[in-house]
């Protein structure tokens, strides 16, 4: 096992990917109850609110609410795939398991470990965003193949979900802890994003702080591909995504560090 503590700055390889794998092979053994749940969650998302909403809210500007609901939903989802995973599970094989601790017996780094659990939960969520996505194009709220360009995009979001996710889990010391998370951030997220009403219908200081956070600019790429509209302002989008990511990473990277080479 090797130490760099005396650096700040996550050092990653290629040597993430034995964990990335570990981990789809322990998945596999739950396989079909996990692929059951990624399509059942979110059809009942969709039938629930889009057609129980959408009977009182019609259209949102030229969408039926329903179309406008699930690329929402998509968003959602793998935020809160790959904050789930990032959490309960990370935080399971790190304090409970002593998983990362067997995994540090072999030539692999803190570094490598920290990004194969956040590679391995924006897996997670990317099957989750497929899953909402055919269930989608079935149901007719798909426009046309621009849809697939979701993809990438949810990708990179849920990486940066589960980069931030796991900031919390190096700082937990229980599961408990986590539900200041889920209430403090996550839920809060999820209500002033963009994924169930217009952000144009919240107060300008809401929708401000709205798109200082990354849940809103990914709804902003992914409804218009979704949809057939136009996508605007791309640039800064992924740029907010990507930065969340990339700082997310870094500081959890750094507290792990700290917490298991100590």
């Amino acid at each position: 096992m090797t130490t760099r503590t005396a650096t700040l700055l996550p050092r990653p390889s290629l040597r993430f990917l034995p964990v990335w794998r570990r981990n789809l092979r322990v998945w596999r053994k739950i396989l079909i109850p996990s692929v059951l749940g990624n399509f059942g969650e979110p059809l009942l998302y969709l039938l629930a609110f889009g057609y129980g909403f959408g009977r009182l809210v019609g259209q949102v500007g030229e969408l039926p609410y329903m179309v406008f609901l699930a690329s929402g939903i998509v968003c959602s989802s793998a935020m809160f795939t790959a904050s789930f995973e990032a959490l309960y599970s990370a935080y399971t094989r790190m304090e409970e398991q002593k998983t990362w601790h067997a995994m540090l017996g072999a030539p692999l780094d803190i570094d490598d470990v920290v990004l194969g659990e956040v590679a391995w939960a924006a897996t997670k969520a990317m099957m989750s965003a497929v899953a909402i996505l055919l269930i989608a194009t079935g149901l007719g709220l798909v426009a046309d193949w621009r849809a697939l360009l979701v993809l990438p995009v949810v990708g990179l979001a849920a990486f940066s979900f589960a980069a931030c996710a796991m900031i919390v889990t190096a700082l937990s010391r229980s599961y408990d802890f986590f539900m200041y998370y889920f209430t403090l951030g996550i839920t809060p997220m999820l209500l002033m994003s963009g994924v169930f009403f217009p952000l144009d219908q919240l107060p300008p200081l809401v929708s401000l702080l709205a798109h200082l956070l990354p849940l809103a600019h990914t709804v902003e790429i992914v409804r218009p591909l979704m949809t057939g509209g136009e996508v605007t302002g791309l640039a800064l989008h992924l740029g907010v995504i990507l930065a969340y990511g990339v700082v997310g990473y870094a500081v959890a990277s750094a507290l792990l560090r700290r917490r298991l080479l100590r």
